[in-house]
């Protein structure tokens, strides 16, 4: 193997160089995206005018992020104004909150009030 690399020199650093870019390639991807695996649990997906999970749990301050699908404009309002109201969204914009207390928080759409959704926040 070793004389393998020593002969090889420039074939196997290249092949080092594309590995690392793929590699980071990659990792950048994912840091652009945001996504982990506690940050996917926590996205909920707005589309056919409904928000997807319906009800979702979290913890206290884990963050909670919406994203629009739909073609529509859509806000996300706490029922007891407990989290600021969100601007429009439009296709494919998010929004983000951090969780608070503990307890069950129900939301809507001022846009379509039919839309309605539930956050369940654990300890």
């Amino acid at each position: 193997m070793i004389t393998f690399i020593r002969r090889n020199k420039k074939a196997v650093l290249l092949f080092i160089l594309v590995f690392l870019n793929f590699c980071l390639a990659a990792w950048g991807d994912e840091m652009k995206n945001g996504a982990t695996a506690g940050d996917m649990k926590n996205k909920i997906e707005i589309k056919d005018f409904a928000f997807n999970p319906q009800t979702i749990t979290v913890k206290s301050g884990e963050t909670i992020t919406w994203i629009n699908r739909d073609e529509e404009p859509h806000t996300i309002v706490g029922v007891d104004k407990q989290f600021k109201k969100s601007p429009a969204l439009d296709t494919d914009q998010e929004y983000t909150i951090t969780a608070g207390a503990p307890g069950t928080y129900s939301y809507y759409c001022s846009v379509h009030p039919k839309m309605t959704g539930t956050i369940v926040v654990e300890k």
